[in-house]
């Protein structure tokens, strides 16, 4: 295994450094005996080999348990998730699983992959995002596809809403008299006088979605 770290002394002064191989971050042994140095630079290269030994431990026996653990991606999951839907919750999980805040993770190794990189998609995307990456990350766990939660429940971002509002009568017109199919534009004006709206998102113009109001 690569060691991490290496050793190296700076002339000037005298004293030893470690220097990371992958970051070229130096850091300062506070030392000038050479001996001292070798044992802390031999320390933190066994400090880092633990977790990484243990990873590859850990590999070893789930793959001995489910041989795809280390190729099957999120998008695997995401594919085999849609096999247990079909009509418009189909179309509707397609749709949501192009999403380009997934990108990052679509193709990483579902078991390899670290919470802060879900977190990250879910900060980049809305909250669609949220939601149908919580269903994802619940469907692996359900399929034994990951050991443990990569996130526990409790700790996923809350999922807010943005703001909503009726539209106006002004609005309400419009939409009746954009519509050209008869019987829809009876249901618009039966449903605004029974206490229906139609669909208003705080950006958007007035559409003909339908939310009648509990």
């Amino acid at each position: 295994m690569k060691q991490e770290y290496r050793l190296f002394r700076r002339g000037s002064s005298g004293s030893f450094f470690l220097q990371d191989r992958a970051t070229g971050k130096q850091t300062s042994l506070k030392t000038q005996d050479r001996a001292e140095a070798q044992r802390r630079l031999h320390a933190h290269n066994k400090a880092h080999e633990q977790p990484l030994l243990n990873i590859q431990i850990g590999r070893a026996y789930l793959a001995a348990a489910d041989p795809a653990v280390g190729t099957r991606t999120w998008q695997t999951a995401m594919e085999e998730y849609a096999k247990t839907k079909q009509g418009e919750t189909l179309a509707r999980w397609q749709r949501a699983m192009k999403d380009h805040a997934f990108d990052p993770v679509r193709h990483r190794i579902i078991v390899e992959t670290r919470a802060e990189e879900l977190l990250a998609a879910v900060e980049q995307g809305t909250v669609s995002t949220n939601v149908f990456l919580r269903k994802l990350h619940n469907f692996c766990q359900n399929m034994n596809w990951l050991p443990w939660p990569i996130i526990p429940e409790r700790q996923w971002p809350a999922v807010r809403y943005g703001p909503k509002r009726t539209i106006t009568f002004a609005e309400h017109a419009d939409i009746v008299e954009r519509e050209t199919n008869p019987e829809r534009r009876a249901f618009y004006q039966l449903l605004w006088h029974l206490g229906g709206s139609q669909g208003m998102s705080p950006v958007s113009t007035p559409t003909t979605s339908i939310g009648v109001i509990g």
